[in-house]
């Protein structure tokens, strides 16, 4: 079960599942780990859901995130076992699909691989908190998009609305669970081809996000500084608006991700 931090997937499995993770409030997320939740049967199979923290996790790096991810799809490959299918929670709630979910989602179809999102159902939530017009509006949106979930749906992934009650979920889960299995992408990579996480198309993707970042707030930096220049140059700033651009570049230095390096071999330890 995968999607942004605060999405409802703790809760669904809770809910479908009679766990009791831990749930976040707004965007805390308390999901930082990758949590098995109690096996249960549904139409005679039983099934087990696998929460994940979200790429926009508050406590944990994107890198941290995709190794914790990863080292878990792995082991699990190893071990003989294959996913029916993977849940991706969207919040229909959401004004606007900012950069931060375009990038979850990326890295989400990644992890993937075309040949696996015919398992995959995209579920849009929080059905509740809009008018149901307008969430029809955006759900329409959302699939319609070159930039959403359109490439998805194309490669056979499946839209699912989930009305927060044990119904809703089951009905969604009874199209994963009759799906025959299938590894991931990154897990043919990681066990099957031999690669580094850095070498995989998710290690890839990440470490393109970051370098576009780092250059963003390079440029944002460079900015900064030139503005600095002028004031004191033109001598228009004051001293106390010259500590706050040099407050402001300092801050900036600080932000860029750091790029996926990891040792050869790193994921092949058990």
């Amino acid at each position: 079960v995968m999607g942004a931090t605060g999405s409802g997937k703790t809760t669904f499995i809770n809910l479908t599942s009679g766990s009791n993770m831990r749930i976040g409030r707004g965007l805390q997320s308390c999901t930082n780990i990758v949590q098995v939740s109690t096996p249960f049967v549904l139409d005679g199979r039983l099934v087990t859901l696998i929460d994940t923290p979200g790429f926009d996790d508050t406590t944990k790096s994107d890198t941290e995130i995709l190794r914790m991810i990863a080292l878990y799809l792995q082991t699990t490959y190893e071990n003989g076992k294959k996913l029916a299918g993977v849940l991706y929670f969207h919040r229909i709630s959401d004004v606007r699909v900012g950069g931060i979910s375009r990038r979850n989602f990326k890295m989400f179809r990644e992890l993937c691989g075309d040949t696996t999102l015919k398992n995959v159902a995209i579920i849009t939530n929080m059905w509740g908190e809009v008018d149901e017009d307008l969430g029809a509006a955006r759900e329409e949106e959302l699939v319609s998009k070159d930039i959403f979930f359109k490439p998805a749906i194309e490669k056979g992934a499946r839209v699912f609305r989930h009305a927060n009650t044990l119904k809703s979920a089951q009905r969604i889960l009874r199209t994963v669970i009759a799906n025959t299995p299938l590894a991931l992408r990154i897990q043919r990579e990681l066990v099957d081809q031999g690669k580094d996480i850095s070498q995989t198309a998710a290690g890839i993707e990440l470490n393109k996000e970051l370098l576009e970042q780092a250059e963003k707030h390079r440029k944002e930096l460079l900015g900064l500084q030139d503005e600095m220049k002028g004031m004191l140059h033109f001598s228009i700033g004051s001293p106390g608006e010259l500590n706050h651009l040099q407050r402001q570049s300092r801050q900036r230095t600080k932000k860029p991700g750091k790029n996926l390096r990891l040792r050869p071999g790193s994921f092949k330890q058990r």
